[in-house]
C-alpha cells in the first residue's frame, strides 16, 4: 500500500512550483495504478516556501486526472473558510471526484496565518463549531435558514449526506468537537486518553464512535525507496531537512506532533529514528510484507521532479514484490 502525501513546499532550492504540480497531479495519475490509495494534501498560508494554501484546487486536479484514487485533505482550517463558498467548492468537487474526497478538519495553529486572514485566533474555537456546524448542514443539500436569508447549496452531493468528514486535532476541544457531531477524529499525538475521551463524548452525545487515527511513532511518515541508501542520502539530505525543520517550526517547540522531527542536520536527521526513512529495496519490501504502507512524500523539500521519479517507482516496484511474495506462498 503506498500513500502520496504532497505539501507543495518549494524554496529557494527546490524546483518551480509549475513543475512540481505538473508533477503532483502526473505521479497520482500513475501512481494510482501501482499501489497508492491516497492521496493526502495540506494546508497552510502565507509560508515562505509556498506550502499549498488551496488544497481544494490540487484536489480537483488530481480527481480529473484519476479514476479511484481516494484523495484526503488533512488539515483543512475551517476557521478560514467561508462556510456557504466551502460547501459549494465541495459539492461541485464531490461530483468531479465521484466521492472520492473526504476532509480532515482542524482550527490551525499557526499565529501568522490567523494574521494573514485578519482573523482574532482567540476566537478559532468558536469559529470552528460556527462553521462545521453550518457546514454539515449545508453540505446535506437541504435549504438551511440562517439570519434571516435562506442558503441553498448546488449542485447536491453525489455522496448522500455529504463526503466524509473527520476532525482533525490534538487536544479534548477537538476529540469533544469531532464526538458533538458524531464525525471521525484524526489524532497528531498518539494518546490513549484522547482515544478513551473521544469514545465517551461519542456515546455522551448518541453516535456510536467513528473512524480514528492515530499515530504510531515507530512508523515513518516520510519514505523513500532507493538502491544505495547512502547515496540517496547525500541526494535527498537537503530537501528532507528543509521539510523537517519547516514544520518543526511551525510547532514553536511543540513536541507532541508525532511527524515533527528536531533533526538540525542531514547526519542527526538520518541517525535519528523519526517520521523521514530511506529504506533500501529488500526493506521497503519487508515493511510492505509485514502490513505497513509506504508514505511518501514524494517532492518533499520542493524535490526536483526529474529526482523524485525513481524513488516513488521504486517504492511502487517494492509494494508488488511484496504482493508476488503473498501471492507464491
Amino acid at each position: 500500500m503506498i500513500t502520496l502525501r504532497f505539501d507543495m513546499r518549494s524554496p529557494d532550492h527546490g524546483a518551480p512550483t509549475t513543475d512540481l504540480y505538473a508533477a503532483a497531479i502526473e505521479m497520482c495519475a500513475w501512481a494510482e495504478t501501482r499501489g497508492a490509495v491516497v492521496a493526502v494534501l495540506s494546508e497552510h498560508h502565507g509560508a515562505q516556501d509556498g506550502h499549498l494554501p488551496s488544497p481544494l484546487l490540487l484536489a480537483s486536479a488530481i480527481a480529473a486526472r484519476t479514476d479511484r484514487l481516494a484523495i484526503l485533505l488533512a488539515a483543512v482550517v475551517i476557521p478560514f473558510w467561508d462556510p456557504v463558498r466551502l460547501a459549494e467548492d465541495i459539492s461541485v468537487l464531490d461530483n468531479i471526484s465521484k466521492g472520492r474526497v473526504c476532509y480532515a478538519f482542524g482550527i490551525g495553529h499557526r499565529a501568522e496565518e490567523y494574521e494573514h486572514f485578519g482573523i482574532d485566533m482567540r476566537q478559532r474555537g468558536r469559529l470552528a463549531d460556527e462553521n462545521l456546524t453550518l457546514l454539515l448542514r449545508l453540505l446535506k443539500g437541504e435549504p438551511v435558514s440562517r439570519g434571516g436569508r435562506c442558503i441553498r447549496v448546488t449542485p447536491r452531493c453525489v455522496t448522500p449526506g455529504g463526503p466524509m468528514i473527520l476532525v482533525a486535532g490534538g487536544s479534548p476541544a477537538a476529540v469533544k468537537r469531532a464526538a458533538r457531531h458524531g464525525l471521525g477524529f484524526v489524532s497528531q499525538v498518539n494518546s490513549p486518553d484522547l482515544k478513551q475521551l473521544y469514545e465517551a463524548q461519542c456515546r455522551a452525545h448518541g453516535h456510536e464512535p467513528g473512524m480514528t487515527q492515530f499515530p504510531d511513532g515507530s512508523t515513518p511518515t516520510t519514505v523513500f525507496v532507493a538502491d544505495d541508501v547512502d547515496r540517496a542520502w547525500l541526494e535527498l539530505g537537503p530537501y528532507l531537512l528543509h521539510d523537517a525543520m519547516a514544520a518543526a517550526a511551525y510547532r514553536h517547540g511543540d513536541d507532541s506532533v508525532a511527524s515533527i522531527s528536531r533533526a538540525r542536520s542531514v547526519d542527526e536527521l538520518r541517525t535519528t529514528p523519526g517520521p523521514y526513512r530511506v529504506f533500501s529495496m529488500d526493506e521497503a519490501t519487508a515493511h510492505v510484507r509485514a502490513g505497513r504502507g509506504l508514505q511518501l512524500l514524494p517532492l518533499c523539500g520542493g524535490l526536483l521532479p526529474a529526482v523524485a521519479w525513481p524513488y516513488l517507482e521504486r517504492a511502487a516496484t517494492a509494494v508488488e514484490r511484496a504482493r508476488e511474495t503473498v501471492n507464491h506462498r
